[in-house]
């Protein structure tokens, strides 16, 4: 099936106009998920940074509904007492009841309050709440996935907590709930089979069954219409959640997902087109000066430097000015993230390195976690004796620099040859004795508790990527999230990303895909794919993607091999830039932030949230969706500085050329300029309780 897109949902310019009265006060918002001040992917990054914009939006009335989990709010929750007064009483008759409900502010921008329920606490109603979900809505649960029990738990404290809500209010209440992923979604079920006086909202940030199809390497988005669903979500043991996921789904009175490709996916596994699709966002903080960002890549980029003059001592014959930088990061689903792809690609760029005999060095990096008992050693010592040289090489600075000083104290230019006396060539002899090494530098940075059927180790020993001096591309696999106190690569993600030259997501299932989005506000390029949420949304909107750092692979209409030649065409040609082309178009990937910022973003969820009360309280409030006269959106073009040719057309990121007149046709403010007349100023959220007008993006 063709993926055309629908301009009526993912046209940034065709959003319909809602009308500035539509009246928020006598209406309260629930947002209902899983990772509610509870890092488990990548749904608490879109609720944690849209947090701020629906605040501005809702008010007091905006409350999010999460799992409590202790640990999680020591350090993010400050509880308190609920000042709403239907709120409170709702809380107190649940906790009278054998319920233990939390409320308190969740300390992220915007600083929601957050509605926390202990499933553990009431573990002792599961078997009868199980029973009760058999009788009204047959969906049988197995006692043994915890999770989907934790969901039913979660789901019925939930559905309680509304309409224990709604009964405390002294007047009708206009209760709108959003509900995140299947997780959440049988307390939606449920508000619908109770007849709950609640607008409801479901978004699919993935299907479960296209996740687990993917995994299991099918031709997924080319036999979408022909799966028997019942028969697959059977055969993979999740009937039971596909069962939940598919009811919340079809019950809700407005159906959202995150991207176009998804949307197609929805409609065929869950048998619901979606009403609107809803494109996740970023917070983007801009720099007063337009080089700070570049300040902060050269900042980061020294810090991964001294972690590889670690890595790789006693085999470090590489020059590190001329070594590129490129990661891949997320969860680890070995082909559904396209690891397998990237892992097979820089394999044929290391031959094609080799065979051009280039001066570049690639290292790979491949941020995902997985099973693992402590640090590998050799890893460990790496970083010990990189400390160790540089010590020595301080306490021979400060030898010469005194000897230095005395000789040019007495007037005497200094003898070299007396500067270094014997002592100080044993110490420097001793520390390069210490880089001497008897093997070749690790792939893994930790011990792999299965580290013969590791899917990552195993591809790079059939491939034979194994960090020798005569490889150009050396692999770093890095099994364990990024933190600041690590021993080995004391960075934050953010600042690892900043550091790096290129993130590669070839994913073939990605419905959204933060990790590049994330690359592109930090002005880092990025390879994605036109199966992703991301690749499809920026190929709609930037008129030639790849002059903004944005490579979008094909994996819907090449064989994997075609697409992985692709691949290895993309890096190969990146690695061909020369350092200012890399600084030029990071400042166009940069420019693309916009796009991303909830401010433009957060647009289609006022919207869904708008349609969801019409359809819920008809008589309290109207929307009237209308055809968009516009069907283009806003689109980036093609850079002033790129030439029109053909041949640069197909791909137009800054190319090594030998002709001279190529800086000079990039003016970093004239092209600036250039982008910000085609972009529109950034939508405005209306605050509670405030009647200024809304601020609407002007027509292009």
């Amino acid at each position: 099936m063709p993926l055309a897109r629908s301009f009526s949902v993912t046209s940034l310019s065709g959003l319909d106009e809602w009308d500035d009265e539509f009246d928020l006060d006598d209406a309260v918002l629930f947002e209902i998920a899983w990772e509610v001040a509870n890092k488990v992917g990548g749904i608490y990054t879109v609720i944690q940074t849209k947090a701020r914009l629906t605040c501005e939006e809702w008010g007091e009335n905006y409350f999010l509904v999460g799992p409590y989990m202790e640990s999680n709010v020591r350090t993010q929750v400050e509880l308190i007492e609920p000042t709403n007064a239907a709120l409170r009483r709702t809380i107190d008759k649940m906790n009278s009841s054998g319920c233990k409900v939390y409320f308190g502010r969740w300390l992220i921008e915007g600083s929601p309050y957050v509605v926390l329920l202990d499933v553990g606490f009431t573990a002792w109603s599961l078997d009868r709440w199980k029973s009760e979900l058999w009788e009204n809505c047959s969906i049988g649960v197995p006692w043994f996935d915890r999770e989907a029990n934790d969901a039913v738990l979660f789901g019925f404290l939930t559905a309680w907590l509304l309409g224990e809500y709604a009964a405390q209010c002294e007047d009708p209440p206009h209760i709108l709930a959003h509900f995140h992923e299947w997780l959440a979604g049988l307390g939606l079920v449920l508000c619908r089979q109770r007849q709950l006086p609640v607008a409801t909202i479901f978004t699919t940030h993935a299907t479960l069954l296209g996740r687990y199809l993917c995994a299991g390497n099918v031709d997924f988005y080319n036999n979408l219409a022909e799966f028997n669903v019942d028969k697959e979500a059977g055969d993979r043991q999740i009937y039971h959640r596909y069962c939940l996921e598919r009811a919340a789904a079809r019950c809700a009175h407005v159906f959202t997902t995150v991207s176009q490709i998804t949307a197609i996916e929805a409609e065929h596994l869950l048998k619901r087109k979606p009403d609107i699709v809803t494109p996740n966002g970023l917070n983007v903080k801009k720099f007063s000066a337009m080089h700070e960002f570049q300040n902060l890549h050269a900042q980061s980029k020294a810090r991964i430097q001294e972690f590889i003059r670690g890595h790789f001592y006693g085999h470090l014959d590489f020059n590190l000015d001329k070594t590129v930088f490129l990661f891949i990061a997320g969860r680890y689903e070995f082909s559904n993230k396209g690891a397998d792809i990237f892992l097979e690609a820089l394999a044929r760029l290391n031959y094609l390195l080799r065979v051009n005999h280039s001066d570049v060095t690639v290292i790979a990096f491949f941020i995902m976690p997985a099973r693992t008992n402590n640090f590998n050693v050799e890893t460990l010592k790496g970083q010990a004796v990189r400390k160790q040289l540089w010590d020595t090489a301080q306490t021979v600075k400060e030898r010469f620099g005194k000897k230095l000083y005395e000789s040019l104290l007495v007037g005497q230019l200094p003898e070299v040859s007396k500067m270094l006396d014997k002592e100080d060539f044993t110490m420097m002899k001793r520390a390069i004795f210490a880089t001497q090494r008897q093997c070749l530098p690790p792939i893994c940075s930790h011990n792999m508790l299965e580290d013969s059927t590791d899917p990552i180790l195993t591809c790079i020993r059939r491939i034979g990527l194994f960090n020798s001096s005569q490889d150009r591309v050396k692999v770093v696999f890095h099994p364990e999230f990024l933190s600041s106190t690590s021993p080995l690569l004391p960075m934050d993600y953010e600042e690892f990303v900043r550091g790096c030259h290129l993130g590669v997501f070839p994913s073939y299932y990605e419905p959204w895909g933060y990790t590049p989005a994330e690359c592109t506000v930090m002005g880092i390029p990025s390879v994605s794919t036109n199966l992703s949420g991301f690749g499809c949304f920026m190929e709609e909107h930037i008129a030639d993607p790849s002059a903004y750092g944005i490579y979008i692979l094909d994996r819907r209409y090449r064989s994997v091999d075609e697409s992985c030649n692709q691949l290895t065409s993309f890096l190969f040609q990146f690695c061909q830039q020369s350092r200012r082309q890399r600084i030029i178009q990071r400042n166009r990937t940069e420019r693309l932030s916009d796009l991303l910022d909830w401010r433009y973003l957060g647009r289609y969820y006022v919207s869904a949230r708008h349609m969801a009360l019409a359809k819920a309280f008809p008589d309290a409030y109207v929307y009237e969706p209308h055809d968009p006269t516009s069907t283009t959106g806003f689109r980036y073009p093609r850079p002033a500085s790129v030439p029109p040719s053909p041949a640069h057309s197909l791909h137009s990121s800054p190319h090594h050329s030998e002709a001279e007149d190529e800086d000079e046709r990039y003016d970093e403010e004239l092209e600036a300029e250039k982008d910000r007349v085609n972009i529109r100023q950034p939508y405005s959220v209306p605050h509670k309780n405030k009647t200024d007008s809304v601020e609407l993006p002007e027509k292009n």
